[in-house]
């Protein structure tokens, strides 16, 4: 029995180089059409990254252009390939270094930040944990937020999906898309409140639409609606501009943005500016789970509370893992794919998911037959 057990243990801790480094495309249409302040779309595209090594293999995604797959295995996949899967944080670096001059932002982010899943996946697996129990757990559950709302919903619809999160999942918030039509949004945000109640928080997100003094006027509009949080009033890029109007905002409702940081210089910056009450991070965008843990890191540091944005399954078990954690976004578009393409997708329950411990790394597993009628 020792015998076999140092050879398990062996096995875990030896070196394992990375054979194999792939990713495919999947663009899957949405269930109606939706936009908000500033995009209308009708599908979304996910991009797999897949990572082998010692006969495991680790699975990372992002939400994002199909040329991400190029970026993957032309660019960085050399990277990789006979590294050691267990050095996660050099490979991490090596992958930084790779795109110095591409540009570390955007595409490559979202490249690295699947690629670093995949790795943190492996990782777990190699362990025979899951990856919370690998990072040190925080929580047992992890709030969540209904988002949706979007702008192309009737009020009906709009109605349905946010009393459906609200008295079926037991989400204690959720949160509606303004913007494309700013003279309506106050009638929609009172629609909103009253299809939820006066206990259920809720929150708008313009994704940058307005300018500065439209942003104000709408919070003043809704201050009796008890709008708990402004999401992107003005372009993320604007720190000053989210420090006036979150300055300038009735009490209570808090400002938050983050969700398009690509990096830990990014977030530091946002926060030295004191430009949000809740600082999002989306480990998709921001470089995987190391990226997630760097912005949750100085989050904390700031005192200032975190929130994962988007891409419910893959933030699972790292938001499960951080300090000041208030809650992660179930956004209905990406909530709706994993469930549909990934075997261990959360379900929410008296609004939170869980991580499963029985499964193993991120707990998920591509349904490979029902995700290639996607294949982009």
């Amino acid at each position: 029995m020792h015998d076999t057990a140092s050879s398990c243990a062996h096995d875990r801790f030896a070196a394992a180089p990375i054979t194999r480094v792939v990713a495919d495309a999947y663009t899957i249409p949405t269930d109606a059409p939706e936009a908000d302040g500033t995009l209308e779309w009708n599908s979304t595209t996910l991009v797999v990254a897949e990572i082998e090594a010692a006969g495991a293999t680790g699975i990372g995604y992002t939400y994002n252009d199909a040329c991400v797959v190029t970026l993957i295995r032309q660019t960085l996949a050399p990277v990789l390939l006979g590294e050691d899967a267990s050095d996660v944080q050099r490979l991490w670096l090596r992958m930084q270094r790779r795109v110095r001059n591409i540009g570390r932002d955007g595409v490559a982010a979202t490249a690295i930040s699947a690629l670093d899943c995949a790795l943190w996946d492996l990782h777990a697996k190699r362990q025979q944990l899951a990856l919370v129990k690998l990072l040190g757990q925080a929580r047992d559950r992890v709030p969540v937020y209904g988002s949706g709302g979007f702008t192309t919903y009737t009020d009906e619809q709009m109605r349905d999906q946010l009393t459906h999160w609200v008295r079926d999942d037991g989400c204690r918030w959720v949160k509606i898309k303004i913007g494309s039509d700013p003279a309506r949004d106050p009638a929609r945000a009172q629609c909103a409140r009253d299809a939820i109640g006066p206990d259920a928080g809720l929150f708008v997100d313009a994704n940058g639409a307005f300018d500065r003094q439209t942003a104000l006027r709408f919070a003043a509009d809704v201050a009796t609606q008890d709008v708990q949080w402004f999401e992107e009033p003005v372009s993320s890029d604007d720190l000053a501009g989210l420090a006036a109007i979150r300055r300038a905002a009735p009490p209570g409702m808090q400002i938050a943005a983050g969700e398009y940081g690509y990096t830990a210089d990014y977030f530091r910056r946002m926060l030295e500016a004191g430009a949000v009450d809740v600082l999002q991070a989306d480990a998709s965008r921001c470089g995987g789970v190391t990226g997630f843990m760097q912005a949750a890191a100085l989050a904390h540091a700031f005192h200032v509370p975190l929130s994962a944005h988007c891409a419910p399954a893959l933030h699972l078990h790292v938001t499960a893992a951080v300090a000041g954690l208030r809650h992660q976004e179930w956004f209905h578009d990406h909530a709706r794919i994993e469930s549909m393409l990934f075997d261990g997708a959360p379900r929410v329950a008296d609004g939170c998911i869980a991580p499963d411990l029985s499964r193993p790394g991120l707990g998920l597993e591509l349904k490979r037959q029902d995700a290639q009628r996607y294949a982009a």
